[in-house]
Formats: structure tokens, sequence, C-alpha cells
């Protein structure tokens, strides 16, 4: 990078900040629940201060009002390497790879996010970044309309291409090409309102899957939802009726616990937006139900270990009682998740035993006869200190609820399972990043940084 040119975590930080200044235009409700997330976060640290404490030392606390993540829907292989290459220049990278088709959704996925821990604290933006399998879609005819549709959009300006084109080039960009980048960049995420389909295809493609429709039939990939990360979902849930927003009857993700784990989400109704069909004598009007708000609280980042009783817990949850599109259910269901997960331990020293859980290691100050010894006996030592690392990523059966509640009660669909992660980073243009091993490695740097620390007395920790 050259010295004029812009860091790349500055350009994710002017890209999120004017993503976020568009769909609150667009979107109005997404700024009452921005303000709404803020209140409860200002009130949870209010009455927490020994957490506010640990999150400031950690570097943590002045990112959660930052943080968003935004979620997308590309129809093409095209579409989608390019996208890799855009958000290359923020300095995101694809981590993950997610088949929703497990959970009746037609797409596999991966999320666009920062890597490093330092560009993560500046800002955490991530894009959840869908690719539609019409190779799902049972109708021959349809697939093929489809495909044909997709392959004459373009979804990304002359100017945008060409921009990164030179910040592939050069290494970076100067501050008016970040400027212009982020501008011409925002194009693609913006909501069109006249649909590229006729009234006639677009049902054809909504009775296939309601998602289909949302891919195919619009001129680019509206950016479908903004995400604030909130430190107590189970308040902000509570508070939203009486903002005057109605939310999904159900949390995804796990149940409330003393020690937050991965990934909970909830979110507003999506929007029925007024659409205009192009018509060779007129032009039609209808309306297509695509944009919603969400709220997202980040817990404690898994080991494959983990993950895997998250997921059995999950799965005997779900096999027992399945959270009905109507909330007719939910309050059997989050007994049901809650008794399941009375399994998982619930607290951070038995999960870090049992290695359930990633942690961020760090010297207490106290001083130290053998650094060497293993992490479990420096922490019962007191020398060490033990915080939990915040889950970055996704969780697929959230994902896809999420989708589900929000394409409509009917939308959910049985698909076979059927992971192709192969052929993803074949379109992507590049193999998507483990993101166990991105947690696993900051656990490891940050215990033999550690172990530096308590070799040498006097140093800070």
């Amino acid at each position: 990078m050259g010295v004029d040119q812009v860091d790349p975590d500055e350009i994710r930080a002017m890209f999120s900040r004017a993503m976020s200044a568009m769909y609150r235009d667009e979107v109005p409700a997404y700024g009452t629940l921005m303000e709404l997330v803020g209140d409860v976060n200002a009130a949870f640290l209010a009455a927490a201060p020994e957490e506010k404490a640990r999150l400031d030392q950690l570097g943590e606390l002045e990112r959660i009002d930052e943080e968003r993540h935004g979620a997308i829907r590309l129809g093409t292989a095209r579409e989608l390497y390019h996208m890799r290459r855009l958000f290359g220049v923020m300095g995101m990278y694809p981590v993950g790879y997610y088949d929703l088709s497990v959970a009746g959704v037609p797409v596999h996925s991966t999320a666009f996010r920062p890597l490093e821990e330092t560009a993560l604290r500046r800002n955490p933006f991530r894009v959840f970044t869908s690719l539609l399998r019409l190779d799902l879609v049972a109708d021959a005819a349809l697939r093929d309309a489809a495909a044909t549709v997709l392959a004459a959009r373009e979804i990304f300006t002359p100017r945008c291409l060409a921009l990164i084109d030179k910040a592939e080039a050069d290494g970076g960009l100067s501050q008016a090409d970040a400027t212009a980048f982020v501008a011409e960049a925002l194009e693609t995420f913006r909501w069109h309102a006249e649909a590229n389909v006729s009234h006639e295809m677009y049902s054809r493609l909504h009775d296939a899957h309601r998602l289909v429709a949302d891919v195919v039939a619009f001129k680019g990939p509206h950016i479908n939802h903004l995400t604030p990360r909130t430190l107590d979902i189970d308040a902000v849930q509570a508070q939203m009726p009486e903002r005057g927003i109605v939310p999904k009857a159900v949390v995804e993700g796990p149940p409330t616990r003393s020690v937050p784990i991965l990934l909970r989400q909830t979110s507003f109704k999506a929007l029925q937006e007024p659409v205009i069909f192009p018509d060779s004598q007129r032009a039609e009007q209808g309306s297509h139900t695509a944009r919603f708000g969400e709220i997202e609280q980040r817990g404690l980042a898994l080991t494959p270990r983990g993950q895997a009783l998250y997921d059995r817990l999950l799965g005997d949850t779900r096999s027992r009682i399945a959270p009905a599109a109507d909330g007719s259910n939910a309050g059997a269901y989050r007994a049901a998740l809650a008794e399941s997960f009375g399994a998982f331990p619930d607290d951070l020293e038995t999960i870090r035993a049992q290695g359930l859980g990633y942690f961020r290691y760090s010297a207490t100050g106290k001083p130290c006869a053998d650094p060497s010894r293993s992490a479990d006996a420096l922490v019962a030592e007191g020398v060490l200190r033990a915080d939990p690392i915040v889950y970055e990523d996704f969780l697929p059966v959230s994902a896809a609820g999420i989708f589900q509640s929000n394409l409509g009660d009917g939308a959910a669909q049985a698909f076979a399972a059927n992971p192709n992660r192969a052929r993803f980073e074949e379109d992507l243009g590049a193999k998507v990043h483990d993101l166990f091993q991105q947690y696993a490695e900051i656990e490891a740097r940050s215990l033999a940084q550690a172990r530096i620390a308590l070799s040498k007395p006097g140093l800070p920790a």
C-alpha cells in the first residue's frame, strides 16, 4: 500500500457508514431499530460495570456501536467472483461455507469479513453473501429462463469495476478514488423498484421459491438487511413492540444463557414494497417482500467439539418441535430449546476445561515461576486470564430461519442437503477461509504472547 493510499480498514468503515445511511433512508424502521439497540446497550453496560470494563480493556467496547452485518443474494458465478474482488478492496475476505439447502433455502453462502483482530476492532463489518442455486429448482424451463435473465444483467457500474482493477493493480486506492469507489459500490446494493421480468415471470419464480424471485426478478442484489449488534437480545425482542416494530416470534440460535455462545438473531417482518413490472403495453404495479430489520447478539466462538454439541442439541430440539412460522408454538419451542441446552455447560471455566470454546489468554501481572506449564495450570494459578473470543461468523439454520420468516410463512420448502463447496469456491475464484482455524490461530497467538509476557517480569501484559 502506497503512502498516499487509504487503508482498507478505513474504506470498509466509509462503506459501512454509507450503507447504513442509505438503508436508513430506504427503510425508516431501521433507524428506529438502531435507536432501540443503542438504548438497550447503554442500559446493559450501565448495569454491568465489570463487563463494560472488561470489554474496554480488551479493546472491544468501541466496535459494538460500529458493528453491522448485511446480507445480499447473488444470481451468477460472475457476480460472486466480482463481489469477492469488491470486498477485497475493503479488506474483507470469504470465511466459511454455508449450505442452506439443508434448511430449505436454495442457496449456498459465505461471509465476507476482516480476518485480523486489529481490523475487526477497527470495523467488523460483514456481509453474508449467498449464491442462488438454480440446480435445485425442479422446473427445467424455469431454470433456463431465470439463467437467461440473470446473464443479461450487470450489477456493477463500469466505474466500480475500473476502480477495483486499479486497486488490485496499484495495491490500494487514493483518498479521491476510495471516496469514488464507495459511492460506486453503493449503487450495487441500492433498492430498485423496477423489476426486470414481467409480472407473469415473477409469479412463476415466486411459486418456485420466494427467494428465487428475490434474486432473479430485480436489477441487482439490494441489501436486504443491516444488523446492529446488541448486548441483550432478549431485551430488544421484548421492547420492539413498544417502538411500533413487530418482531419474529422466536429468537434464532441458542437459548438465553449466562454465557452467550455463537450467535442469536431476531428480526422484524419484511416490508411489502411496491414493484413496477415492465409490460409491452403498460407498466403493471405489484409488490414484493424483501427487506427487513435484524438484530444480533454475539457470544463465545465454539471449537469443533463445541459446535458439534450445539448442532446435536439444536437438532434434538427441532426433531421434537419445529418453530411454527406464525409463532403459535413459540413458548413451547423456547421451553424445549432451554431443556435441550441444559446439556451444554453454562460457565466459562467448564466450557474452557472441556475444550468447547476458544479463549484469548493474557498475563494478569502476577509473578510466574514456570511459564511453560499448561494453560490450564497457569489459569488455575491466576497468572493467566482467559477471555472468550467473540464469534464473528454465522449459523446456517439461523440464517435460513431468518430468511424464511421474512420471505413469508409459506417460504420453507424441502430440499435435500446438497453441499457443493468445490463448485462454490470455483465460482468465487478463491478458497474460503476455515472459520475454526481463524479462532484457533487467535487463541494460539494470544497464549504465545502471554507466555512471553510471563517470562519477562516487569513488561506490560
